[in-house]
């Protein structure tokens, strides 16, 4: 008997330490999603109270309700003042980026980077807030900006809210 103690113990631990398959995690994901799932008419009224500019149609494949939104584009361009020396360029570049991880965090861009040129279009960001106004303010607080190293170029785009990219 005391050695039929141990034995269930280390069953037992070993029960329950075992992983979640493949497909118990799925199932803990969608479980997760319908949890967390808003409601089509709840994110609308929610975008335009905070002042998005959207609308919305039915996709006839998956009968889905797409709200499309408008986000902000900002072309990041080579700008008039690219004399700093090395080190210069190296500090505002660090900051550059360093803002650039800010308006991510805070919700206000939702990606960037650089072309894979040596062009004067040097990269762009999605800014993902209500006006133009607010877009161009915030990509001018960019250090780059404020240096005249780059200058930046602002277009509304329209895209599907909540579309990842593939």
């Amino acid at each position: 008997m005391k050695s039929l103690i141990p034995f269930c113990c280390l069953l037992f631990m070993c029960i329950s330490c075992v992983q979640n398959t493949p497909e118990k995690e799925e199932v803990i994901i969608e479980k997760e999603m319908v949890e967390k799932k808003v409601s089509v008419a709840s994110q609308i009224a929610k975008l335009k109270a905070d002042g998005f500019q959207i609308f919305d149609y039915v996709d006839d494949a998956t009968g889905d309700t797409v709200i499309m939104q408008q986000y902000y584009m900002a072309f990041l361009k080579k700008g008039p003042n690219r004399d700093q020396s090395e080190e210069e360029a190296a500090k505002l570049q660090e900051a550059h980026q360093a803002h650039l991880g800010r308006m991510y965090e805070l919700g206000y861009a939702d990606i960037s980077g650089p072309f894979g040129d040596d062009g004067d279009l040097r990269g762009m960001t999605v800014y993902n807030v209500p006006t133009l106004k607010m877009a161009d303010s915030l990509a001018n607080l960019d250090p780059m900006m404020k240096a005249g190293r780059l200058m930046v170029e602002i277009k509304p785009w329209w895209a599907g809210k909540g579309y990842p990219l593939r």
